[in-house]
């Protein structure tokens, strides 16, 4: 593309430029991919075993991640600005820089998810409560979430290990990481949960519920004692000390508040758009509540292969604008967004094709799995359209300009699917086949937002250190 956006042609320096591009971002996103599919079987694995239980268990663990994805934007806010300013400062070739700030990112991090944490765990239960009634998914969603949310500081910290990694181009060594943490949850949960292993006679813990809370705990701590020892150790002439894991720097926290801020806004209105539509799910029954957890989460996995190109994109974004090369940080997220289509193709048809199959894999309701055949349909279709979106503001992660995503989120949650669903479910009674649609609007108009601002803003130009 040119200064305009308009895109170019150069021969065969161009074709070598694309080629170069091309394997740095497979390089960088193939191993997060990997990472973060076997990240993603920590849900799936949950979901596989709490279905055994019952429905009403799913849906108690969906209303927690509902809840927990609300507290989550502390964690993206200081995590977005982490991106743009360790992949700058090191594309910069600033070392020293370099590990000052994941130090700060490690530090400020834990002290802001600590606080949220103990916050969290007052407010959890008349949280829950607002969206059921129901004693056995109340009872589930507790067992469940006061596990996870007493130890949420330490997965932000793992979060930020995997970003500092990426970000420093070590890509693969956070996937080993995870690969070791997805492997001990998927051995720890039936041994958590259940008091002899199905289809096995080997005696387990028995804990239920809390059990897939626990199993996932102690596999995510795996990856993050991995990354803080490789980090003190020394990494690509980046070396954390633990001395500056006790000390704050305003300077760079401040960079670390401000910079991710739209970012944090965007995933707060983002989580609240989803609250409100699940709480309008709710109203449709326990059904409908299992059927979009169950939904969501081989949509995640579905999605992993695009979070790889959207992570491996910020990276080189950043890389490239520390740099100045500002034509190529185009020309990364234009390829990025090309390989991210293809991939969305290659998963909307197995989604749907295969939906009702892939529903009975979690549950044998009849009715969750019927409702969920119907609601993949749109979900997947929905996957073309976050290839998009991801890609686009992925460039605006890289340079620091996260407003856009705000902007963009603002439109396509609360100015498209929101009104959609109080119209159509309320107004003019339709049919709940109307909350599949009004979430493939949102994301249809997401990547058309994103392909505005990409084209039309000078994003290119900004800079965080």
């Amino acid at each position: 593309m040119d200064g305009r956006g308009g895109i170019y042609l150069k021969g065969d320096s161009n074709s070598r430029e694309v080629a170069s591009i091309s394997k740095s971002l497979l390089k960088l996103s193939f191993p997060t991919m990997i990472g973060y599919t076997i990240q993603s079987l920590y849900d799936i694995v949950d979901m596989f075993w709490i279905g055994k239980f019952s429905s009403a268990a799913i849906a108690g663990v969906v209303i927690f991640s509902t809840i927990f994805w609300l507290v989550e934007i502390l964690n993206e806010i200081i995590g977005a600005s982490s991106v743009s300013m360790i992949s700058q400062a090191h594309g910069k070739k600033d070392y020293k820089l370099t590990s000052k700030v994941i130090e700060q990112t490690l530090v400020f991090k834990f002290i802001v998810a600590l606080i949220a944490s103990a916050i969290l765990l007052i407010a959890y239960k008349p949280a829950v409560l607002l969206f059921s009634k129901e004693s056995e998914v109340v009872s589930s969603a507790l067992e469940y979430g006061n596990v996870r949310i007493f130890f949420m500081p330490f997965f932000f910290l793992t979060y930020s290990t995997y970003t500092a990694l990426r970000n420093i181009g070590e890509a693969s060594i956070p996937m080993f990481t995870m690969l070791a943490g997805g492997i001990a949850n998927i051995f720890l949960d039936p041994l958590f949960m259940f008091d002899t292993i199905p289809g096995t006679h080997i005696h387990g813990l028995g804990l239920g519920i809390a059990g897939a809370a626990w199993a996932t705990v102690i596999s995510n701590f795996i990856p993050f004692l991995a990354g803080l020892f490789i980090l003190h150790r020394g990494v690509k002439d980046v070396k954390i000390t633990i001395k500056g894991l006790f000390k704050m720097d305003w300077k760079i926290d401040k960079k670390l508040i401000l910079i991710g801020l739209p970012n944090g806004g965007e995933i707060l209105l983002r989580n609240l758009s989803y609250t409100v539509m699940m709480k309008i799910i709710g109203t449709f029954g326990t059904a409908y509540i299992s059927a979009m957890g169950i939904i969501e989460r081989l949509i995640g996995l579905s999605l992993v292969p695009l979070t790889g190109f959207s992570i491996g994109t910020s990276a080189l974004v950043g890389h490239a604008l520390g740099k100045d090369e500002e034509s190529k940080a185009k020309k990364i997220t234009l390829i990025s967004s090309l390989y991210s289509l293809i991939v969305a193709l290659v998963f909307n048809f197995f989604m749907i094709v295969f939906r009702s199959e892939m529903m009975s894999f979690f549950t044998n309701d009849i009715q969750v799995i019927q409702i969920g055949a119907t609601g993949m349909i749109y979900s997947a279709t929905g996957i073309l359209f976050v290839s998009l979106s991801s890609s686009f503001s992925s460039a605006f992660f890289g340079a620091g300009v996260n407003i856009l995503a705000l902007l963009s989120s603002i439109i396509s949650r609360w100015g498209i699917m929101i009104p959609y669903l109080i119209v159509s479910l309320y107004v003019l009674k339709a049919a709940p086949v109307h909350i599949w649609i009004g979430l493939l609007l949102a994301e249809i108009f997401e990547a058309i937002v994103a392909i505005i601002f990409f084209t039309k803003v000078r994003w290119e130009k900004k800079r965080v250190v």
